[in-house]
């Protein structure tokens, strides 16, 4: 029976700092081994775990015992890789040295997560582990610390809002206004909670992906998005300046302040439209019809939405003494609401005839396919 001493390296220190190629078989292969690594990093655990099976292996021989000694590495993404790699070279070792039981020398619980895939190919005799500065079971706590903290769900549910309600209450602490800290923590969860209830995860993450690759390429949406926001900013400042909060009934200052915000809401959004028009005109090389109509819709809320709300705001301005249905019979309210309403048919007429000359298109080259 032919006993082979098996020594692991699953995260390939031999390879990545020594530059030794795996499988590593025989015993001058194993002490070449071993001594490039120990001269690059002599703190390295792996340096110990291969003496180890180096001594094991001496020991084994003078025993008389028919002994082979290999030395199989993984990958530095330690996980599906690595352990794929390491399947594969314990499969090329015993192929090539016909061994029939294995002796493993292992330096932590991290190499010992192989065990499975060993068991799975041949039978292991013994198990040798190295325990190196620090004891066995504080190793084997910290190594499964970390698994858990590289744990993608638990860092997402546990270690992000840690990590945001710390950030928030350093920033507050830093600009001295601790009073507000607590506050803005609560809103701080209280956002991330409600990002997790809808599971808006994955839209952030393609929003900053987005955000991040307009800076690279120089997209125009993404400033535009910007001119956009200060746009809008303006004028719920400008709205908010002419309001007069002094009406009895809370809804009237409410008309007043979406009254003057209208045409802001229908500047930044024309302004959002040109940025992707001229992106998707950049990119394909093409005039992009689908965003034609769009102006269109945005004219016609301009329009309806400025009629109906000063003619409410108007009316309700005495309430609840009186409501006043005059507004709602003036030129404005009546030339405002008829432009918006033909604008969003001109709109509409627009859209589904781009839609369908689309969708033609489509069967077109369908059918010359």
């Amino acid at each position: 029976m032919k006993t082979l001493v098996l020594n692991i390296d699953r995260d390939d220190d031999f390879g990545r700092k020594a530059k030794v190629n795996s499988p590593i078989i025989g015993l001058k292969a194993n002490i070449n081994a071993a001594t490039k690594l120990g001269q690059v990093d002599p703190e390295d655990s792996d340096v110990n775990a291969i003496f180890s099976a180096i001594s094991l292996y001496n020991s084994l021989v003078e025993q008389k015992r028919d002994v082979e000694i290999a030395t199989i590495c993984g990958d530095i993404s330690v996980g599906f890789k690595s352990d794929e790699i390491v399947s594969k070279q314990l499969e090329e070792v015993m192929e090539k040295t016909g061994v029939d039981n294995v002796v493993l020398v292992s330096d932590g619980a991290e190499d010992e997560y192989v065990l499975p895939i060993i068991q799975s190919r041949i039978k292991i005799s013994s198990i040798h582990r190295v325990t190196v500065k620090q004891s066995r079971e504080l190793e084997d706590t910290y190594y499964r610390i970390l698994k858990i903290l590289d744990d993608e769900k638990v860092l997402k549910q546990f270690v992000l809002p840690v990590a945001l309600v710390l950030i928030v209450w350093a920033f507050f602490v830093l600009i001295n206004m601790t009073a507000l800290g607590f506050g803005a923590i609560l809103l701080t969860l209280g956002l991330y909670l409600l990002v997790r209830v809808f599971r808006w995860e994955r839209k952030l993450v393609v929003t900053l992906d987005e955000i991040k690759t307009g800076f690279l390429s120089g997209k125009l949406s993404l400033y535009t998005y910007a001119l956009a926001g200060v746009i809008l900013i303006a004028f719920a400042l400008l709205a908010y300046e002419n309001t007069d909060f002094k009406y009895e009934v809370t809804l009237v200052p409410i008309l007043s302040f979406l009254y003057n915000m209208v045409w802001g809401i229908v500047i930044a959004g024309l302004i959002i439209v040109f940025g992707h028009v001229v992106d998707k005109y950049m990119k394909e090389k093409k005039k992009p019809s689908y965003y034609l109509s769009v102006p269109f819709s945005l004219f016609a809320f301009g329009f309806i939405s400025y009629a109906v709300l000063g003619a409410l705001f108007e009316a309700l301005k005495n309430w609840p003494a009186s409501f006043n249905i005059e507004p709602f019979t003036y030129f404005t309210f009546i030339f405002y609401t008829i432009a918006g309403i033909l604008i969003a048919i001109i709109g509409a007429v627009i859209h589904y005839s781009l839609k369908e000359d689309h969708e033609q298109r489509e069967i077109d080259v369908k059918t010359k396919a």
